[in-house]
């Protein structure tokens, strides 16, 4: 027996009262996140992305105001490591910072992203909180 296509009822948006982030909160959450993967195409893209989202959404959306801060401030964060870890090639020990630095942004982006998805606050570790 099949049910008639107007009696199914859609379900009600995501928006929940007891403070979760929306379905699109989190959708812009992750984009703030997944836009650091920019900077693998375009220079400075890994600051570029998560600073276009910042500031498109920060004043209607406070789950994206939080995490584009928070992903901002990590990719300035891993973008000063790899300056200077680039200096220190001239001494041999940069290159494998450069690996170690690389290898740990991609990892930890992708957590960030898959957290900010799920509605839950990310903080990643060793950033420098320079965006209040």
């Amino acid at each position: 027996m099949s049910v008639p296509p107007e009696s199914v009822v859609p379900p009600p948006p995501s928006k929940s009262g007891d403070g979760a982030p929306s379905a699109d909160e989190r959708q812009w959450a992750m984009f703030a996140h997944l836009s650091a993967l920019c900077g693998l195409i375009i220079p400075f893209g890994t600051i570029i992305g998560p600073l276009v989202i910042w500031l498109i959404k920060k004043d209607t959306m406070s789950f994206v105001n939080d995490q584009g801060k928070e992903a901002l401030n990590f990719n300035i964060t891993v973008a000063i490591a790899m300056i200077v870890s680039w200096i220190l090639c001239f001494i041999l020990i940069g290159f494998l910072l450069l690996a170690v630095v690389g290898i740990g942004w991609l990892v930890l982006v992708i957590i960030g992203t898959i957290k900010a998805n799920e509605g839950t606050t990310y903080r990643y570790p060793f950033t420098l909180r320079l965006v209040k």
